[in-house]
């Protein structure tokens, strides 16, 4: 049974799901430089959520960034890859769609890469749908985008 819950952003589970995260893009990618704009904080991120397997070890994460006009972004969403396949994206999705529903969100917005198509086909099938890049990712060539209309 997969259980996903708000944590706070500086938990050190929280700390190494974002950290593995990181690594995977960075050899997806083969660079450490492919985030644009300000990476997410604890000063940014209005819910962070944690995926936690029957033994309470943490398996994946995810998080909101308020963008304004009633519109969030997601962040850092991850699955560890030895865990993917048991459900544990949709849980982490369904519940950052919750609480942005509790916070009067009404879009949520994403961006993926050219190196995930894993994530784009995740989240295609999750009701996602392609937009044109936004923010920070306009001019970035290697940047997917995608929303929901919550």
């Amino acid at each position: 049974m997969i259980t996903v819950d708000e944590e706070e952003w500086d938990t050190p589970v929280g700390a190494q799901l974002r950290a593995a995260q990181r690594a995977e893009l960075d050899a997806r990618y083969g660079s450490s430089d492919h985030e644009p704009g300000t990476a997410p904080s604890v000063d940014d991120i209005v819910v962070f959520v944690v995926a936690r397997d029957d033994d309470a070890v943490g398996i994946g994460c995810g998080g909101l960034r308020l963008l304004g006009n009633h519109e969030a972004e997601i962040k850092r969403m991850y699955v560890v890859p030895a865990q993917r396949g048991r459900g544990a994206s949709v849980a982490i999705l369904r519940r950052l769609e919750d609480s942005a529903r509790r916070l009067g969100i009404r879009v949520l917005k994403l961006e993926t890469g050219t190196g995930q198509p894993d994530a784009v086909r995740f989240y295609e099938r999750e009701g996602y749908s392609k937009i044109d890049p936004f923010g920070a990712y306009v001019d970035e060539p290697t940047s997917l985008c995608f929303a929901r209309t919550l």
